[in-house]
């Protein structure tokens, strides 16, 4: 029995405090996340998602985490569903293909079955720091498939009836760099999870079938809201472009092109003319591409309409398959989750700023600054701030993750504590930001110092090409990279000496309307 097969009634109090509680659900799993995990990706940047899904995989409610993680999150459940989940069962994936985004982004999936039957499900995601492949972190600048950059896997059950199912367990973590950390962090998603569904039995018993009812009723007032937004814009076609700056192959531009149109309570976003799929691992799953679109919208509508999956009805997103935005197997994806997606995001901000300026900032650094250093027994893996875009009614923040990402940062003494770095400054670039009536924010120094024999990867954007400022306002400063003092490209992956230095300074945002305004 499904929330579809229920028949109940429900103000809008009863409504709101269900909603409440099931959004309190999502947000209890992700602490007992980050408090279960053991390495500093997790428990200090919080690089991690969770969510709650119904019995047909529709998402019910999510925590406020990582953007390009909980838009992309239905298509696991998606693919999870094709394998017929039984009471007990827990499946594990990270298959950009099979409902991932990339393959250090590892998703555990769980059905929720308070009382003989499967109601819905509780999914985490979280961002391992190591999944085998050529390089230590599993983020390879020069990677040209898939199996370059790590450990795929497909929909797998990582428990069965509730056991255990250590043949899986095993083939992970012989995979991977740092098995101990690996196996911790994966306990720490099960534990997530079983919250969850530990909670939602908890309200089952509280509500009765009610909760159920609640699951369709949710995302009917959200998908409403989002249209009574959308009916707001003006009707229209508006267009955008913009690149990335190579692929981790060569260094030629990849064109990102979109067509937003508005039509009534509707949006469709068309990215015909984007690049073909491209050698390096730019390339981005078409569920990455539909996050960030989701993203902006979000945005741009209103921010405080609850997360789940009425907000995306309205919309609907095209990519031709075997271009950068929707590639074909064996595709390199690493870049295209933390970096492409970034870029989807803005340009669909440029698009939409001919219909609604007043509601888009102008571009924010447009970068995670992925920079991995790792050897055989450590893997370090940090995203860098940067400037924000100013907006018609105020400065750019400085210093703040952008976009995409919303992670923290990892504290110099807890960087320094788990591994052989030593962080030389951290501090804002002052500046960077671009001027207006309002400025844009300022972007960040990290540098720090190797202090063993290394493989360090960047994997950055905006190195040439500038986030561009709205309304008259200038744009922000571009990024760089230095390695022992010498510029390196946006996609670098090298190997290091104890005691080289890498240092980045990351963009800054546009600035909004004319600088003598």
């Amino acid at each position: 029995m499904t929330a579809d097969d229920t028949d109940h009634d429900i103000d809008a109090i009863e409504l709101e405090i269900l909603r409440n509680q099931l959004e309190s659900v999502a947000e209890e799993m992700g602490e007992v996340l980050v408090r279960g995990a053991f390495s500093p990706n997790i428990t200090e940047r919080r690089d991690c998602s969770t969510a709650l899904f119904d019995a047909d995989g529709r998402l019910v409610a999510q925590a406020e985490h990582i953007p390009v993680h909980l838009g992309a999150m239905p298509e696991a459940v998606d693919a999870v569903l094709t394998h017929d989940p039984e009471p007990g069962d827990v499946f594990v994936l990270n298959d950009p293909f099979a409902g991932g985004t990339h393959l250090p982004d590892v998703t555990l999936v769980s059905p929720v079955v308070p009382n003989d039957r499967i109601v819905g499900y509780a999914v985490s995601r979280a961002h391992h720091a190591d999944v085998g492949g050529m390089a230590p972190g599993s983020m390879p600048a020069g990677a040209r498939d898939i199996q370059q950059e790590g450990l795929r896997i497909p929909p797998t059950r990582l428990v069965a009836g509730g056991e255990r199912v250590d043949a899986v367990w095993d083939l992970i973590t012989a995979n991977v760099r740092n098995p101990a950390q690996r196996r911790a962090d994966l306990r720490a998603q099960l534990g997530a999870n079983e919250r969850g569904a530990e909670r939602v039995g908890e309200l089952l018993a509280d509500h009765g079938e009610v909760l159920l009812a609640a699951f369709d009723a949710v995302r009917t007032y959200s998908r409403k809201r989002v249209e009574a937004e959308l009916a707001a814009f003006p009707n229209g076609t508006y267009t955008a472009t913009d690149q990335l700056e190579g692929d981790g192959v060569t260094d030629a531009d990849v064109p990102i092109e979109v067509t937003v149109t508005v039509d009534g309570h509707s949006l469709s976003v068309d990215f015909s003319g984007t690049a073909p799929q491209v050698a390096g691992n730019v390339n981005a799953p078409l569920s990455v591409a539909k996050s960030a679109v989701y993203f902006a919208v979000r945005s741009v509508t209103d921010p405080d309409v609850p997360p789940n999956a009425g907000c995306y009805d309205p919309i609907e997103v095209h990519a031709p398959a075997g271009t950068v935005l929707n590639p074909e197997p064996p595709a390199a994806v690493v870049g295209g989750n933390v970096e492409t997606s970034q870029r989807v995001a803005d340009v669909v901000f440029r698009a939409l700023a001919e219909a609604v300026p007043e509601r888009v900032p102008a571009a924010g650094q447009g970068t995670m600054n992925n920079l991995v250093v790792g050897g055989s027994d450590f893997s370090y893996y940090e995203t860098i701030g940067g400037g924000m875009g100013a907006s018609s009614d105020g400065d750019g923040p400085s210093g703040v993750q952008v976009g995409m990402t919303n992670t923290l940062n990892t504290p110099v003494e807890a960087l320094e504590v788990a591994y052989p770095l030593r962080v030389e400054e951290y501090s804002l670039r002052r500046g960077s930001g671009g001027a207006g009536q309002q400025s844009g924010g300022d972007g960040l120094v990290r540098e720090l110092t190797v202090e063993t024999d290394a493989t360090v990867s960047l994997l950055t954007e905006r190195r040439r090409t500038a986030p561009w400022g709205l309304a008259g306002g200038e744009d922000g400063a571009t990024g760089r990279n230095f390695v022992d003092g010498e510029a390196v490209p946006a996609k670098v992956t090298r190997e290091v000496d104890a005691g080289t230095t890498v240092r980045i300074e990351t963009p800054g945002g546009g600035g909004y309307g004319e600088p003598e305004d």
